[in-house]
């Protein structure tokens, strides 16, 4: 009889430690944020390591950062140092030489390390070698590569349906490992390919393509040079996209206005010390933002359908760009000039004189680039408040032509790519036939289970395997104990990692951790000639990425190596080649070049200086949407708040000191607070209605489906946001995000739209 194992615990413990306060930050970067970076660079490797990694970060023939996605500049990259805070903070994270061995996880079991916090597991250091935790077991410990390819595909062979398996790629996965990944799992025999798309810019790839014909944001970074107006909506780019703070600045210099719409001042939003120039090294801030409309939580909607009546009202349209390039412009037009202006400002949020100051700006604009991220898409009715985005620019003519067009920002350096390669559980039909042709076999054409419908399979027992190509989907995903069951209910689980997470630590019957080269690292083939990997940034360029740094280790394999070995242990050799593809990345893009468009001479062109450009056709102002091959107006109805009972809506969000998972350190720098996480931000109005004080100890508590969801032991802090709004971070809010809400359309997590009670804290 198997041993007992004892339940590792799926959240961040309930423990406070020092909350210091200061007054929010009103500009970002600056001399301060070069100091931390450095300090996290050189705290986890020795100086040489950390210079030779910091130095080729984002250079021409370097390493694509890991972080976020933001594109490099065409042109000449700033030998200084083209990167931020944050991304000096992804690179001391995935090249320290802290390692963990068989020794560490020999003296520390899975339930004593899931008693850390998710900031004290990170730091831990590099997985050095395959680990296994085998059923009943409390620790995990070494397996041979060989052996561990063996017994996972031994789990795959014993599936009744290849569809009781689940395949689940992070966004640094790189172009060569998610075009294998997706090749391997749909000659395996199923679509059950989620990713983190479908819990970050989901609802804009569906709302784009409803809408343009294309998925993907229409700008390129010059465009931002060339802009009038830029509305920034539900982003904070001074924590999540530093480097856009750059763009904006130029774009200022330019002569552009910056409107930017969120229910908290952001820091990186108000003003920006440019640290690469003398001004901004001493101190001096470039003030980006022109006017700060601070809507209240889901108020966007309203908020852009009142802009977009009083610019109708005003004749501020461009009539021939709707005549010949657009679809539903009338139908759009009568059901705003039905809408009442009081009610739609009302439900905005925003005072009426800031609404019809946004209105004088964007009146005489033509050139108009709109930026959004989370804020916008982890909504219930994202989709359609990102088709109202659209709405505004189809009606301005702002999208195809230099200066103009949609920018949806995203997160992670290659989620993008990922998609582009085919990660996705609704394929094209037109994918599935070039796999077809090219590989001569047949791929599943029924569509498989996203991250939501995937936790719900797992939860009732119909998946057998759980398989993750990076991430921690755990701490990704909501409702964290409906998500931990899901989980234990596999009979393995398997994540493909640099460092330890949380995933490592609820798992299913069986578990392994599957060790990988970090972007950084350098990737030798059987020769002993380095390869390189490639990426696709929020603007569509492919660009070539080589790591640099001697790997902490001589166990660790490539992602294309794993997801090879994997599949020729499951599915034998044939039809695909994959020892000689796990060998040389130059014939994984010629398999890609002949199966996905756009990347005809792929080995070619991405050797060139900068990698080349996809084609977009919203750039160009082509708009091939499926229903009217035109832009296509749509109509969407601002719904009435329903808060199910509850006080306050909550939505979660990023410390400075953190990327998404991952926990840099225990600071939010911009936001005033320091040395604590488990904080809980409210309007200060309320607090005092209600006689809460900084400092008062609370519980969340969110009831929504039936379900009492209760995050403890949070601390008030009365901040400026909207009535009846509250903010947390996340993970450790995640166990107030029911699985059941989601966006329409997208079936996205709804994380920025959270019904929830505060209440004293239950001793």
């Amino acid at each position: 009889m198997a041993p007992h194992r004892k339940r590792a615990n799926p959240e961040p413990p309930e423990e406070l430690l020092d909350l210091k306060r200061s007054a929010p930050d009103d500009s970002a970067a600056g001399a301060t944020g070069v100091a931390v970076a450095v300090q996290h660079v050189f705290s986890e490797m020795p100086v040489a390591r950390g210079v030779k990694s910091l130095f080729s970060l984002n250079q021409h023939g370097g390493v694509d950062c890991p972080g976020c996605a933001w594109p490099d500049p065409d042109d000449e990259r700033s030998r200084l140092g083209e990167y931020c805070e944050n991304g000096a903070k992804a690179i001391a994270e995935e090249a320290t030489s802290k390692r963990l061995t068989p020794a560490f996880f020999a003296e520390h079991d899975v339930a004593s390390l899931a008693e850390l916090n998710d900031y004290e597991i990170g730091k831990k250091g590099r997985i050095a070698q395959p680990m296994v935790l085998e059923k009943g077991a409390n620790h995990y410990t070494p397996i041979s590569w060989d052996d561990a390819f063996q017994r996972i595909a031994g789990h795959l062979k014993a599936c009744a349906s290849p569809h009781e398996a689940l395949f689940y790629t992070s966004g640094r996965t790189s172009n060569e490992a998610a075009f294998l990944y997706q090749l391997f799992v749909r000659a395996f025999g199923t679509n059950n390919l989620p990713d983190c798309s479908n819990m970050c810019h989901e609802s804009s790839g569906v709302a784009l393509g409803e809408s343009l014909g294309i998925g993907k944001g229409s700008v390129k970074l010059e465009d931002f040079y060339e802009a009038e107006a830029i509305v920034i909506l539900g982003q904070n780019p001074g924590t999540n996209h530093p480097r856009m703070l750059s763009a904006l600045q130029k774009a200022k210099e330019n002569g552009a206005v910056i409107l930017s719409v969120n229910p908290l001042i952001e820091a990186g939003l108000v003003a920006f010390k440019n640290p690469q120039q003398v001004r901004g090294a001493i101190g001096l801030k470039a003030r980006l933002t022109d006017l700060y409309l601070q809507v209240r939580i889901n108020g966007d909607l309203p908020l852009l359908q009142a802009l977009s009546k009083l610019l109708l009202e005003a004749g501020a349209i461009d009539d021939d760009f709707i005549a010949s390039k657009t679809h539903g412009f009338d139908a759009w037009k009568a059901h705003l000039e039905a809408a009442s202006l009081d009610d739609l400002i009302a439900d905005s949020g925003v005072p009426r004189e800031d609404v019809m100051a946004a209105f004088e700006l964007l009146r005489g604009r033509k050139r108009i680039i709109a930026c959004w991220a989370m804020g916008l898409t982890q909504q219930r009715n994202a989709v359609a408040t990102i088709q109202e985005v659209v709405n505004l620019l189809l009606a301005k003519g702002s999208i195809g032509k230099p200066g103009a067009g949609t920018c949806p920002v995203r997160g992670h350096s290659n989620v993008q790519g990922d998609r582009t390669m085919g990660i996705f559980e609704k394929p094209p039909a037109a994918l599935l036939d070039a796999l077809e042709r090219e590989f001569q076999f047949s791929p599943p054409r029924e569509h498989g289970l996203d991250v939501v419908d995937g936790i719900r399979a797992m939860h009732d027992g119909r998946i057998r395997v759980f398989f993750a190509m990076g991430g921690n989907f755990l701490s990704a995903t909501p409702d964290t104990h409906y998500t931990a069951e899901a989980l234990e209910r596999c009979a393995l689980t398997v994540h493909v990692s640099t460092k330890l997470n949380r995933s490592h630590l609820v798992t299913g019957e069986e578990a392994m951790i599957l060790p990988c080269l970090a972007r950084t690292d350098e990737d030798l083939n059987s020769a002993g000639e380095r390869q390189f990997v490639t990426t696709e940034n929020s603007m569509g360029v492919v660009q070539a990425s080589k790591g640099n740094l001697r790997p902490v280790s001589d166990e660790l394999l490539s992602e294309p190596a794993i997801v090879c070995r994997l599949a020729e242990a499951t599915l034998g050799a044939a039809p695909v080649p994959w020892t000689e593809l796990a060998d040389d990345y130059d014939q994984i893009r010629n398999l890609i070049e002949r199966t996905i468009p756009g990347f005809e001479n792929y080995n070619a062109r991405v050797r060139e200086r900068g990698g080349f450009y996809l084609p977009n056709s919203a750039r160009i102002g082509d708009f091939p949407t499926a229903s009217t091959g035109k832009a296509n107006f749509t109509v969407s109805v601002a719904e009435p708040l329903d808060l199910e009972g509850h006080d306050f809506i909550m939505m979660t969000l990023r410390s400075h000191d953190q990327f998404n998972t991952t926990i840099y350190g225990l600071d939010d720098r911009y936001r005033g607070v320091r040395n604590e996480r488990r904080v809980v931000f409210l309007n200060e109005e309320e607090c005092a209605e209600r006689d809460w004080k900084e400092g008062d100890l609370v519980d969340l508590i969110n009831r929504s489906g039936g379900r009492e969801r209760v995050a403890r032991l949070f601390i008030v802090v009365p901040y400026n946001i909207p009535r009846g709004c509250a903010a947390t971070y996340f993970p450790e809010a995640n166990v107030l995000v029911p699985i059941g809400r989601v966006a329409r359309k997208s079936n996205t997590p709804t994380s920025k739209f959270v019904p929830m009670n505060v209440v004293p804290h239950r001793h």
